[in-house]
């Protein structure tokens, strides 16, 4: 950030905030429900220095998404979510624009049934979106890397085990979840998918967010939102929250690694076998996560609720809507945003807003150019539902430099 140059908005006007609220606010619409979030979090009293929120800010549960939560000696385990490591892994490969045929549904059809996408069946062992015999890569990485640690955290929390685990690694899911492809500036294609810990992160969340709100119950602490329920360091169940947590944001990196192997093979099947490059330049990212990081002199953990992690030299991947532009980033390292930047668009209306606003004719018209599902199925997240990309990212310009610009030209939803 140029000296100063101030990009966001100071929120301290609630007697109840024990901290600032800083907002980067600047140039995008914000709901008025943001602020108050933000301003309940920002009266518990383990925060430190301030709260932070990015540009792409919008209403969550407990808390905004796009809000970074610095805390000393406590987590918040709705603020981090359901979606534990959700994120986004985006790689530059060799192939241009020109190699790729002028009709690319065949090659969505490959990428559609190569990774299991979707949900029904309420998200069941059965579930469209699962496995029904996860292939060998899948089960290897299963045993190699996750199988132990998951079978020791279940040994102390037995209903964890009951949960989509290994037959959703390597599995997309629905909602904002995408997998998608790209072209830059220079017309090199990218591969880019967004997706986290499926239904194992969710029943881990879940399960330690409902401990957390029998702990303030049993020792009856009073909070401005249920959703703020916190696990102290040194409780009960803070040290096994951390463990699973952890280990669902490992989960959620072999995820998308195991995604993007499969996407890359199916595109070069459809492509007659043509060999692809896909290790020219890579990142694969968190949004929405826990890490433990030093600010302002502490150590501290920090709560990144739909933001990614903008240290100087911190390459990022920031998506925009369905059908639009994305952006590769490199962070600044500004410590006021505790070194973080917005991780998408960012929604501009619900999802029931979205489904009763906007028509399947508007949908289509607004993915014109693009390879997509054009149904009402998912008229939720059709583009004019999120900000602007490029209001978002004028918003956070001492935040993170643009590194490249992708237009999608492809775009697979569960």
């Amino acid at each position: 950030m140029l000296k100063g140059q101030v990009n966001y908005s100071v929120v301290y006007d609630d007697e109840r905030q024990k901290v600032p609220v800083k907002i980067w606010d600047k140039h995008v619409p914000m709901e008025d429900k943001v602020y108050e979030q933000l301003k309940k979090i920002a009266s518990l009293p383990f925060i430190h220095k301030h709260v932070s929120a990015m540009s792409d800010a919008h209403v969550g549960k407990g808390s905004c998404v796009g809000a970074v939560i610095p805390t000393i000696s406590a987590i918040i385990p709705a603020t981090c979510g359901v979606d534990l490591g959700c994120g986004i892994i985006a790689v530059q490969t060799d192939l241009k624009a020109s190699d790729l045929p002028e009709n690319l549904k065949k090659m969505r059809t490959a990428i559609e049934k190569a990774i299991p996408h979707g949900r029904d069946n309420h998200g069941g062992r059965r579930d469209k979106g699962a496995w029904g015999e996860p292939p060998n890569e899948v089960v290897s990485i299963w045993r190699r890397e996750l199988e132990d640690n998951f079978k020791k955290i279940c040994e102390k929390h037995p209903k964890i085990e009951k949960s989509n685990n290994i037959n959703h690694l390597c599995s997309l899911g629905s909602g904002n979840h995408m997998l998608c492809i790209n072209i830059d500036e220079e017309q090199h294609i990218w591969f880019m998918l967004h997706s986290g810990s499926r239904g194992v992160g969710n029943v881990i969340g879940t399960y330690f967010i409902e401990k957390a709100k029998q702990e303030m119950r049993k020792w009856y602490i009073n909070l401005p939102d249920q959703d703020l329920s916190y696990l102290p360091e040194g409780s009960k169940y803070f040290d096994d929250y951390i463990e699973a947590m952890f280990w669902a944001q490992d989960f959620a990196l072999w995820n998308r690694k195991l995604m993007m192997k499969r996407m890359i093979d199916a595109v070069s099947r459809s492509l007659s076998g043509k060999k692809i490059n896909a290790e020219i330049q890579a990142v694969n990212c968190h949004h929405n996560y826990v890490a433990r990081e030093n600010h302002f002199g502490r150590n501290v953990f920090i709560t990144r609720k739909g933001a990614i992690r903008a240290r100087e030299g911190d390459m990022g991947v920031i998506p925009g809507c369905m059908g639009g532009k994305s952006y590769i980033v490199c962070g600044k390292g500004n410590p006021e945003s505790f070194h973080s930047c917005s991780h998408g668009a960012g929604r501009l209306m619900s999802r029931t807003q979205a489904k009763h606003k906007f028509t399947l004719d508007d949908h289509i018209k607004a993915l014109k150019g693009v390879e997509a599902r054009l149904d009402e199925d998912i008229l939720d997240e059709t583009p004019g539902a999120y900000k602007n990309i490029e209001d978002v990212m004028r918003s956070q310009k001492d935040l993170v430099e643009v590194v490249h610009i992708l237009q999608e030209i492809l775009n697979v939803k569960g």
